[in-house]
């Protein structure tokens, strides 16, 4: 048609020549750039994607997901980077490939992604929170002790522990804070705490070896009982003495190197029964004529020797040890003795000084002599410059323990169990003093536990020494 066009126009003169020139240049220069656009695209493998859409319509078309940012509806470019400092160079940023902006990656657990409502930079987590593990024996633990220790406790709060039986010398149980009063120095003291619920133990064993032999091997024979008196979750120390004091096992659970090393200590013996040799062809000095030795003009008058017998200071070795243990437990000294006391560098007053300061209590089975009914009093009698017969009731009696006088094998396997229950069992009263307007200058205070019901033992201890008077 064209062509048709332009011959029509040839003919006409010198106008039609022009407009053909024209539009012959017009078809070549259109004929190379489609040409070259189509080289181009062949050259690179590729060939231009169809346009059908408008200009408009492209800018609505939104950026390819991301892998680690939920999809924008409308993205926008991200903000200049702030120069850092020429001293440090940053580190480099992964930004991403679709939408040119930084990627913030977090922690994800394996083949997990993050959620849709799960924001770009999530808040940092808390550190983990380490729990106390519970204790051993938890459903059978105690845990009047946890509410104790909640209190702020100062060196005024008084803690008694209080053990309650009928006629029968059986343990009361079932009283309210209501049935007691607490005098101090004869002043009645208002209680801030009261618990039923029992203790942990913790317990120093003093085992007395200083006894005659078959007194010693009676007591051997009782060891399984003496285990099997405390629960899982008490703690044991064992100490021996004569003439002096060793300790044979540190604090441990019962069930552990208690039973073992009880076991070794069955071959351990006691002293000789019988009397000392002070004549005869054994005499110490040598053979006799009529009771006088060869070459002395005169009999000679023989004393046996005092043996040691340091129950003072296994006590206080025991309470030193017992001191420094955890303060939520009931702290029981259990000595098994005779009671005999001869020969301690430490006397009866300041040994029990640090029992009343640091709440340490004193139980014992006395066995041997101090287990007969009137020899046992006789004993208790303090002779000059010849010690004690039998010092274990003023021990216990002071610090609000016990004793029992056993002498047979199955009566000492029974009191064990007893006597531990007894002292897991307490009652516990505490109370800050209420002080009087005038202070008395003695520093030990007495104690005095009443209980409103008839008939009833109260057992406390009769008095303590405060700690800053202690020191």
């Amino acid at each position: 048609m064209v062509f048709v066009g332009i011959g029509t126009v040839t003919s006409r003169g010198k106008r039609s020549r022009a407009a053909m020139w024209v539009a012959s240049l017009v078809l070549a220069i259109v004929g190379y750039l489609v040409r070259g656009g189509a080289l181009e695209a062949q050259s690179s493998g590729q060939t231009a994607p169809p346009q059908t859409q408008t200009q408009g319509q492209s800018s609505d078309v939104p950026d390819a997901p991301s892998a680690v940012q939920p999809p924008s509806a409308n993205p926008e470019p991200p903000p200049p980077p702030a120069r850092p400092p020429e001293a440090a160079k940053p580190a480099p940023v992964e930004r991403n490939p679709w939408t040119n902006q930084p990627i913030h990656k977090t922690e994800t657990e394996p083949g997990t992604e993050p959620s849709e409502g799960t924001p770009a930079n999530p808040a940092p987590t808390m550190p983990p929170v380490k729990t106390i593990p519970p204790r051993a024996g938890s459903k059978e633990a105690p845990t009047g002790q946890d509410e104790l220790y909640r209190l702020k406790v100062s060196t005024s709060f008084v803690q008694v522990p209080v053990t309650v039986k009928d006629r029968d010398g059986r343990m009361v149980d079932g009283l309210l804070s209501t049935d007691f009063t607490v005098k101090e120095n004869g002043l009645p003291q208002k209680l801030s705490f009261f618990t039923a619920d029992p203790f942990a133990l913790s317990v120093a064993i003093v085992l007395d070896l200083g006894m005659p032999d078959t007194a010693v091997q009676k007591v051997n024979q009782t060891f399984p009982a003496l285990v099997g008196a405390f629960a899982p979750y008490d703690e044991v120390s064992l100490y021996t003495y004569s003439s002096t004091v060793s300790q044979v096992a540190d604090f441990s659970a019962p069930t552990q190197k208690l039973t073992a090393l009880l076991n070794q200590m069955k071959t351990e013996r006691g002293h000789n029964n019988g009397p000392p040799v002070l004549g005869g062809p054994l005499a110490p000095n040598g053979p006799v004529i009529n009771n006088i030795p060869v070459g002395s003009p005169t009999e000679p008058v023989y004393t046996p020797p005092k043996e040691a017998h340091v129950l003072n200071d296994a006590i206080l070795r025991a309470a030193l040890d017992l001191s420094k243990r955890d303060r939520t437990r009931r702290k029981i000294i259990f000595v098994i003795s005779d009671g005999r006391e001869y020969g301690s560098q430490a006397s009866y007053r300041d040994v029990l000084r640090l029992l009343l300061t640091n709440e340490l209590e004193v139980r014992a089975v006395a066995v041997e002599s101090a287990a007969l009914p009137l020899y046992g009093k006789i004993e208790r009698l303090h002779l000059p410059h010849e010690g004690y017969g039998n010092l274990l009731p003023k021990y216990a009696s002071a610090t609000g323990g016990g004793e029992s006088n056993e002498l047979s094998r199955s009566a000492i396997e029974d009191i064990y169990a007893q006597i531990m229950s007894e002292a897991r069992n307490q009652y516990t009263l505490g109370y800050t003093p209420a002080r009087p307007k005038t202070p008395t200058a003695a520093p030990y205070r007495e104690i005095e536990v009443l209980v409103h019901r008839p008939n009833l033992k109260v057992t406390a201890k009769a008095g303590y020494y405060p700690v800053a008077a202690a020191r």
